[in-house]
């Protein structure tokens, strides 16, 4: 079984650990050594677009699928007090917040606001459709509902601080030309959940920046 790569988002290493179980139990026939000889340079490919991305990507990526794993638990509080996704205050006190704490990340505040502005837009699809299926199956899971207020928000401001820096981290990076090819490299691996691949691909959409 092949060792994770540290430097790889998590969804590349499920993906393949996921290959190398598949290809462990073939069977020892000619077509099987075949197939797993094309899966080993399946896997050879991955390890090596992984490592290609800088260090940095990594943990922002994971922390950016973290805030948007939060976003079940938001959307579970929304169905319960039948509020609203759409929470314009919460959202311009969350854009001002990192506004005001970007220059001590040495970030510029736009730079901040648009990455933020990103952020809550893929929890929101989150949100919506979880919402819709909910309302289609006619019930909500029937998971642990933590308090939106005193557990879910303190649990995002904290998150904030770690996307900032992850951001200002990666930031000498993001006008990379390569940039596009790691970001459409990490969010297309199968991760057999096409709603949280469409929120990465949104909560990354603008992370790269283009030099014309």
């Amino acid at each position: 079984m092949p060792a994770k790569n540290p430097k790889a988002p998590h969804f590349f290493n499920i993906y393949a650990l996921s290959l190398a179980t598949f290809a462990s139990k073939l069977a020892p026939t000619e077509e099987g050594s075949a197939l797993k000889f094309k899966l080993a340079f399946i896997l050879l490919t991955i390890s090596a677009s992984a490592s290609a991305a800088p260090p940095t990507l990594a943990p922002l990526l994971d922390s950016i699928a973290e805030r948007l794993e939060i976003a079940d638990q938001v959307a579970l509080s929304k169905w319960d007090s039948h509020k609203p996704v759409e929470d314009k205050k919460r959202e311009q006190e969350v854009i001002a917040s990192v506004a005001a704490q970007a220059p001590n990340y040495k970030l510029d505040p736009s730079a901040a606001e648009q990455f933020f502005s990103a952020q809550i837009e893929a929890n929101k699809l989150v949100q919506y459709t979880h919402l819709s299926d909910w309302q289609f199956q006619g019930k909500a899971p029937d998971d642990p509902r933590p308090d939106l207020v005193k557990q879910i928000r303190p649990q995002l401001d904290q998150l904030q601080k770690t996307l900032l820096q992850q951001l200002a981290d990666f930031t000498p990076q993001r006008t990379d030309p390569q940039c596009p090819q790691w970001l459409a490299t990490a969010v297309h691996e199968p991760l057999n959940d096409p709603l949280r691949q469409l929120a990465m691909i949104r909560a990354t959409a603008e992370l790269c920046i283009y030099k014309g």
